[in-house]
Order: C-alpha cells, then structure tokens, then sequence
C-alpha cells in the first residue's frame, strides 16, 4: 500500500543523512533517488525510513544503520558488539606493511580485533602473512569471522589468555584506551564501551599489553598500537624495559596515535 509521499518530499529536508537513510529504506542507489523523485514510498518503507530517521537524529551511527563501514580499501559489516572503523587505524595498517614484505613468510596476530579491520586488511594486502586475531568478546568474533576473506586463525581470547605457547613475529592491536571519565563518551555511547575503557586512566589493557607480549614474541619480534593522542609519552616508558627502536607516529590529524617497538 501507497503512503502519499514520495521521495522528493524529503530529499531536500534539514535531516541529518538523509539521502543515505532513503536509500537504506527503499533499497536503492542514491543516483536512483534524484532519477525517480517521485516514487511513492509504501508504507512499509515510511515506516521503516521514520525509524531510521529517529534512531540517526538520537545520535546512533549511521554504520550501525547500515551495518557496515569501510576501511582502507575494503567494506566490513559491523554491529553494535564492535566498534565503528575509524580511519585513524589505517595508520597501523601501513606501518606493518612497511616493516615486512607482504611476501615474507611471518607469523602475525591483531590482538583485540573487534570487526576484524586489522587482521583481514593485512592478509589482503599480505597473502603470505600467517594472520591471527583474538577478541574476547564471542559475538565480535562472529562478525570478525563473517567479514574475513582470507584463511586467518581466531582465537576466543583476552589478549593473551589463550595463547599459550604461541610466538609471533609482530603482534598489533588497538586496544581500549579511554579513561572512565573521557569527555569522549558521551559521543560514544551507541559503541561497547569495554572495547573503549581502560581504567582510570586509560591505560590498563596497555600495561598488561605490554607486560606480557615479550613472552610471544618471537627474537627481534615487534609490537605495534594504536593509542589516546593524550598518552604517547607514558607508553614510551612502559615499553623501555622490554623494547627498543620505539618509534612513535601521528594520524592524519597530526595526533601522536601509534607506537611500534622491537623487542629487546
């Protein structure tokens, strides 16, 4: 059954998104929309177009709208149980592949994967990468698993936990690391937050990172991750014991954002 509106009746509204949530709601391209305007949305589809409308002006992510987002040259669908891509995390992807040949025969592990960004953009960029991803989180993997295109091994695991007797030659991560009371939040609240926080002050999941990844890495080993643009310095501390070669990186942006240390 007809609803009496058409496409036009909205395309040009003051709604945030709202070219993408017609085309997630009439299942149509967005050069469709401005083709056919006045196409008379059923009313299933109003329905369906009003709640996407409410749920985007309450602030939830358009990705979780649409279930997916990209990410370097690659689309992966995404839920509630993982974070949004962001491309900050690209940066990680070109530093591993800058320090390895995508040839070379390494062993590699994307610890705390979430959607599994890291791990299977390394092995499409890397096919002869041994890549293996872990998350503690059992309905992450589930997606991880989902959106992998390539043979990577998944571990159910917190960081190291499951792990035993694995070595690697670079582990990278991007783990939780707001503080409880990051400003940052707020915006945040649609993402899981165990995949955000860390502690007081943001760096519990690092410390323990960083205490344990000696032991799986194997000789001259690396150990790569993304962090809060505000801890740069602390972490450089934390990897002195055990790391050398510590090499620090900015985002797009100009943030500090990432760390790659060799171990010692």
């Amino acid at each position: 059954m007809s609803s009496g509106k058409i496409i036009k009746d909205f395309l040009h509204k003051d709604i945030i998104d709202i070219q993408l949530l017609l085309c997630l709601a009439l299942k149509q391209k967005k050069e469709q929309l401005f083709a056919n305007p006045s196409y008379e949305l059923t009313k299933k589809e109003l329905t369906k177009l009003k709640k996407l409308i409410k749920d985007r002006s309450n602030g939830k992510p358009y990705a979780y709208l649409s279930g997916s987002k990209g990410f370097y040259h690659l689309d992966f669908q995404v839920s509630s149980d993982t974070l949004i891509p962001r491309p900050e995390t690209e940066l990680l992807i070109d530093i591993a592949i800058d320090l390895f040949k995508p040839n070379q025969l390494i062993d590699a592990i994307d610890l705390g994967t979430g959607s599994g960004i890291i791990a299977i953009t390394l092995a499409d960029k890397c096919p002869a990468w041994r890549i293996s991803a872990s998350d503690k989180s059992i309905n992450a993997l589930k997606i991880a698993k989902k959106n992998a295109t390539k043979d990577i091994k998944f571990y159910h695991s917190s960081w190291f936990d499951e792990l035993t007797g694995k070595t690697f030659d670079l582990i990278v991560t991007n783990p939780p690391y707001l503080a409880e009371n990051d400003s940052h939040l707020e915006d945040l609240k649609y993402e899981p937050i165990e995949a955000m926080v860390s502690g007081k002050d943001g760096l519990d999941d690092i410390r323990e990172i960083i205490k344990n990844a000696p032991n799986y890495l194997n000789e001259g080993g690396y150990l790569l991750l993304e962090h809060s643009d505000r801890k740069q310095k602390e972490i450089v501390e934390l990897l002195k014991d055990s790391f050398i070669n510590i090499k620090t990186y900015q985002d797009l942006n100009g943030l500090d954002r990432a760390i790659l240390a060799e171990l010692r």
